[in-house]
């Protein structure tokens, strides 16, 4: 039991949650800002900007709202990183990593998926302001609308791998027969698997609940120094732990040459999947109004996670 959670401790700190989690999640943000800015035709950042401002910030002094709740405002941001680096630990790299015994559900990973979005909650409806709370229920609404093709995606790889609930089950079978993502029944999970993504990390079409021009961050808009670091880390940690699931899900590979070579090949899995769902998108798209985003989901993500379920339950 000792070296269990001992195995734990060390994948929640270091690898491959904590430290490596964070530094993969810093740097993806600063690739993405320098691939939206080139094909923007800006100069943009360096990559390394992510680093800097969280290195500024954690010199800077925490400014609390006189009519916000204290305990909540310091709060929030220690949920959501919190709840991050559970997540990042929680999930399997192929040859490398078989996540915490036990643990590895998918619909454990499911709640705990929700705590960053949450987490901003808390601190936008903390904060008093009306940004805030304006954010707060952006958040809200456009987190209940990507929840539904996620459950749905996830169901659809579960029944598709033979009722495994687990994701180590669930890479086990696709190492047997092949990664889901050139199987025909789960592509159209996949595509709403990239929408949900896009969703939940706010990029293009969903840039709702921090829309710079409209309320001005939202929920975050009342936060500074040490505490909008918290914000930035988690983040950055919620960004690779997406995308580390979902390479997870639909593309897991083990090759030869050991560790590292597997660690590489999962991060530039997990770039190229940044790439297509976050970057790319973000660049070549506008914002879409929040009702129109809720919509959206329903109708086509939704849509498509329910064909591969139905496809799935019929083929079982």
């Amino acid at each position: 039991m000792l070296e269990g959670y001992t195995q734990a401790t060390v994948a929640m700190l270091i690898f491959p949650g904590g430290l490596f989690a964070l530094m993969a999640g810093l740097l993806f943000k600063g690739i993405d800002r320098v691939v939206v800015a080139r094909a923007q035709r800006r100069v943009g950042p360096p990559i390394m900007q992510p680093f800097y401002d969280i290195i500024k910030l954690s010199t800077k002094e925490i400014l609390i709202p006189e009519s916000g709740n204290e305990r909540a405002f310091r709060l929030a941001p220690a949920i959501g990183l919190a709840g991050s680096l559970v997540c990042a630990a929680l999930i399997p790299v192929s040859g490398v990593w078989n996540g915490i015994s036990g643990a590895g559900d998918i619909f454990v990973l499911l709640y705990l998926l929700g705590l960053p979005a949450i987490a901003f909650m808390l601190g936008g409806s903390a904060s008093s302001s009306p940004f805030g709370a304006l954010g707060f229920s952006r958040e809200m609404i456009i987190m209940f609308a990507y929840e539904i093709p996620l459950l749905a995606t996830l169901l659809a790889l579960s029944l598709r791998a033979g009722w495994q609930f687990s994701l180590n089950g669930i890479i086990t079978y696709q190492l047997a027969h092949g990664p889901f993502i050139l199987d025909p029944v789960m592509i159209p999970a996949f595509l709403a698997y990239l929408a949900f993504i896009a969703g939940t990390m706010g990029s293009g079409l969903f840039d709702i609940p921090e829309a710079e021009e409209e309320v001005i961050e939202g929920p975050v808009l009342e936060y500074s120094g040490p505490l909008l670091a918290l914000f930035n880390l988690m983040t950055a940690l919620k960004l690779f732990v997406v995308l580390s699931l979902g390479v997870t899900l639909f593309l897991p590979t083990v090759i030869p040459g050991g560790i590292v070579t597997n660690i590489l090949l999962h991060l530039v899995k997990c770039l190229v999947l940044m790439l297509v769902s976050v970057s790319l998108f973000r660049a070549s798209t506008g914002r879409l109004r929040i009702d129109q985003a809720f919509t959206f989901f329903l109708k086509y993500p939704s849509s498509l996670a329910y064909l591969s379920l139905g496809l799935a339950y019929i083929l079982r």
